[in-house]
């Protein structure tokens, strides 16, 4: 295994293992849960925003490495941020974990997943958190 691979490795077990922003969010005003039902893992995103922007988020679930650590460093990545910002992320991220595009500066530590793409079954581990962030900005925007 190369140092890079090595790297990446460990950013996913150590968002696995110790997931950021990991846990209940007492009155979040925003709730989205996400499921893949062909493996079992799930995820529930508990958001505050203002309308424009995330000011708090968190989340819950069980799953896979993959899953769980994407969820974690989609919760750093996109906390403060503006929907559209955070939407815009999205698109980078999964045009990096589903198309195989080199990643994006801006998607940091995130990088560590850019090896999914080669293994189509664990795409949807990967985007789980993200389809659940796509769907509680239509919920935000009122559709």
């Amino acid at each position: 295994m190369g140092l890079l691979e090595e790297l990446y490795r460990e950013i996913i077990l150590r968002h696995y293992k110790s997931p950021q922003n990991h846990g209940e969010l007492p009155g979040a005003r925003l709730r989205v849960k996400g499921e893949n039902p062909s493996c079992g893992d799930q995820v529930e995103l508990q958001i505050e925003t203002d309308g424009q922007r995330i000011t708090e988020l968190r989340f819950l679930g069980q799953g896979c490495a993959i899953s769980q650590a994407s969820a974690s460093l989609m919760t750093e990545l996109v906390k403060g941020k503006t929907w559209e910002e955070a939407l815009a992320l999205e698109r980078k991220f999964k045009a990096m974990v589903v198309d195989g595009a080199p990643p994006a500066p801006e998607l940091g530590d995130l990088a560590a997943l850019s090896g999914v793409h080669k293994l189509p079954a664990r795409v949807k581990c990967a985007t789980l958190a993200w389809n659940a962030l796509e769907q509680a900005a239509r919920e935000v925007a009122g559709g």
